[in-house]
């Protein structure tokens, strides 16, 4: 009986914290490695290196945080959801994305390189890295 109780609550856990996915945009080809967490006062400071195949995206989201990122290698696509680009960026330059639901965009890969960030992520306390928006009318992904 424990047993069933226990994958009950699991069972029950995984339908809270795993956001619902039907009208998201997942990423693809995209792998991360944390290198540093920090928490001072109501901040959380994350910072990790992310990288993208060559093809991949991190699909459509926003941040409840700004992040500030620079660009190892490769080229990133930025898309906001205008549709239009609003930025392409090159090994050793910088990005800044803002905070907000009205901040929806999404980061590509159109190379044949991986591309490698190291991003640093400045979080309400434990909010998420970012949060799943759906495709806002672009005809891409």
């Amino acid at each position: 009986m424990n047993k069933l109780i226990r994958l009950g609550l699991i069972a029950a856990a995984s339908l809270v914290l795993i956001p619902g996915t039907a009208n998201a945009t997942p990423s693809t080809g995209v792998t991360a490695k944390l290198i540093s967490q920090r928490t001072i006062g109501d901040q959380d400071y994350i910072l990790r290196e992310i990288t993208i195949a060559p093809g991949g995206s991190t699909g459509w989201h926003y941040h409840d945080g700004t992040l500030y990122g620079v660009v190892r290698k490769g080229t990133l696509s930025h898309f906001g959801s205008t549709c239009e680009s609003d930025g392409v960026y090159q090994a050793g330059q910088i990005i800044v994305e803002p905070s907000g639901s009205d901040e929806v965009h999404i980061g590509q890969n159109r190379g044949d390189k991986p591309i490698v960030l190291e991003v640093l992520y400045v979080l309400p306390h434990g909010a998420p890295l970012s949060v799943d928006a759906p495709n806002p009318g672009c005809d891409f992904e």
